[in-house]
């Protein structure tokens, strides 16, 4: 007989791929954390499930799941992207072996549910206008299900995450969510698939309210929104940026933001000033390809009617730093592009690049694309192990136009190119002299400063003394920042507690490329035969 009591409800983050290029291991173990982002999916699922139901939240990120949890719970909760995959099933696993029901959601559950035919519920798409269904289905008995969200829902419905649910003092920093959806229509991204070409956005007062929350909490420090495209609606942005702005100066300027946005901010002086004003102090952008016929070939025509370097020049003079990410491996390519992205990166002054292989997402206009082509490898959406997981480690998961060996040649040339420490450091110093912090007014906590200080205290030890390869770079960037921009030193040191991260995670990829371009051929996995009715409508 099913039981009719509040179930125990167990949520887990599944582990992300321990080799991935966004884990920052060494630099959260510099600060004291133990991850870089907090759960924001899952306090959100949190939420909406009933309050009268008990919760207990893992995340395997930074704490273990122990026998003693999967015994409490009734039903273990959990949601995946693309790099916990490997992980997700591991705990699926775990809890049929107690005979726990499972329940799974997530971005990498809506593109790929087959991949995860074991789990007793699907919660597919957005969970704000679904999770009542499946909470009445519960409740009615049932221990099996399927659950689709029909359409996008309304942002202005979502509740306010569970923030309390959350170890905070873990965490490099902690996600808030403003819109969902990006207006672009990039072929490789799966984002409009998932969330829509439509930006959808919460209430100003609903977002406040989000603040709120963690300032009560006692939360100061590194606010990240996790949007798609944070300027996609600018009509919308706008006011909200400008109720931030007034949020932070009433209350102190408690906490810096980040966020990811197309280029196209640049030509928007407006808005970077209140992006500015608010607090913002680094951005992602999707640079993707110095090559315009490549840009264009994959619809990136947000990059392609202006110039990246002065583009990217304005965000420094509005003291935001850029973040930027690149693909090799685009069908356009006819020779080799290790040359031209390595002189473009080094144009920018980026320090931080996230260069990654072309990965068809599924479901994606690339991914169908290469369906009817004949050129997507069978299981291309499965991960076989706990090593791989994203377009860095596992990218290029079809038949490419160019050999396969030279692709991977570029982006070991890349790589080692960009992080060599005297290339590093080099762009490091060029942001510091053109980042204008002038306004910059965050005010860091007591306890903030004092770990700040050990952390400096740290990197000084390991890069400017210990590693003799990196002291030279290290101290000529921290020199001439203290020479001509004293104000960046904490982005300078920021900026070297990464690359105890990108060291070592650009050692291990020329391990692995230099293996990989120098073994046997590769056996690849077969070609899934592509339907000729699909291949009808996409020449259509």
């Amino acid at each position: 007989m099913i039981s009719v009591r509040d179930p125990n409800v167990l949520l887990v983050q599944p582990r992300f791929n321990p080799n991935s290029f966004w884990n920052y291991h060494e630099t959260c173990a510099l600060v004291g954390a133990r991850y870089s982002a907090a759960p924001l999916g899952l306090i959100t699922v949190a939420a909406l499930l009933p309050p009268e139901w008990p919760l207990r939240l893992i995340d395997r990120n930074i704490e273990e799941l122990s026998e003693e949890d999967l015994d409490w719970a009734d039903v273990v909760m959990l949601g995946a992207m693309l790099p916990q995959q490997f992980d997700a099933k591991q705990i699926l696993a775990w809890a049929h072996a107690r005979n726990k029901p499972t329940v799974i959601g997530g971005p990498d559950v809506s593109s790929s549910p087959a991949v995860y035919a074991e789990a007793d519920f699907l919660i597919r798409g957005e969970a704000e206008d679904i999770m009542a269904d499946f909470v009445a289905a519960w409740r009615g008995g049932a221990r099996r299900g399927d659950f689709v969200a029909t359409e996008f829902p309304d942002m202005r419905n979502s509740p306010l995450p569970r923030f309390d649910l959350l170890k905070l003092e873990h965490y490099l920093h902690v996600g808030v969510q403003y819109s969902r959806g990006c207006p672009f229509n990039c072929e490789f991204c799966d984002v409009i698939e998932l969330n829509g070409r439509v930006p959808r956005c919460k209430t100003s007062r609903q977002l406040l309210g989000e603040l709120d929350a963690l300032h009560a909490l006692g939360y100061r420090g590194h606010i990240d929104f996790v949007d798609d495209n944070l300027i996609g609606n600018p009509r919308a942005i706008m006011p909200f940026l400008a109720a931030l702005g007034d949020w932070s100066e009433r209350r102190g300027h408690p906490f810096e933001f980040s966020s990811e946005v197309s280029l196209n901010l640049a030509e928007n002086e407006e808005l970077l000033a209140l992006m500015q004003r608010a607090g913002f102090f680094a951005v992602f952008v999707g640079i993707e390809s110095p090559d315009p016929v490549a840009l264009r070939s994959v619809r990136k025509l947000q990059n392609m009617r202006r110039n990246m370097a002065e583009s990217i020049q304005r965000f420094y003079r509005a003291g935001i730093f850029v973040n930027a990410g690149f693909i090799i491996g685009f069908d356009a390519e006819t020779e080799s592009v290790a040359g031209p992205m390595i002189r473009c990166i080094e144009d920018l002054a980026v320090p931080v690049c996230m260069v990654g292989l072309l990965y068809a997402l599924p479901r994606t206009q690339l991914s169908r694309r290469l369906i009817a082509e004949g050129r997507l490898h069978v299981d291309s959406d499965r991960i076989r192990s706990g090593q791989d997981a994203d377009q860095c480690t596992s990218g290029l998961n079809f038949q490419t136009r160019r050999p396969r060996r030279e692709i991977l040649t570029d982006y070991r040339a890349v790589l080692q190119r960009i992080y060599a420490p005297s290339s590093f450091f080099g762009r490091v110093q060029r942001l510091a002299r053109a980042l204008d912090l002038s306004r910059h007014r965050v005010v860091r906590p007591q306890g903030h400063i004092w770990r700040d200080l050990r952390s400096f205290g740290r990197l000084i030890w390991r890069l400017g003394l210990r590693d003799r390869q990196v002291r030279g770079p290290f101290w000529r960037a921290v020199s001439d920042c203290l020479r001509h921009n004293p104000r960046t030193l904490r982005t300078v040191m920021s900026f070297a507690a990464l690359y105890l991260h990108v060291k070592p995670f650009a050692l291990f990829m020329d391990a692995r490329l230099k293996a990989q371009v120098e073994g046997p051929v590769p056996v690849l996995p077969a070609l899934l035969v592509p339907d000729p009715l699909a291949r009808t409508a996409s020449q259509s």
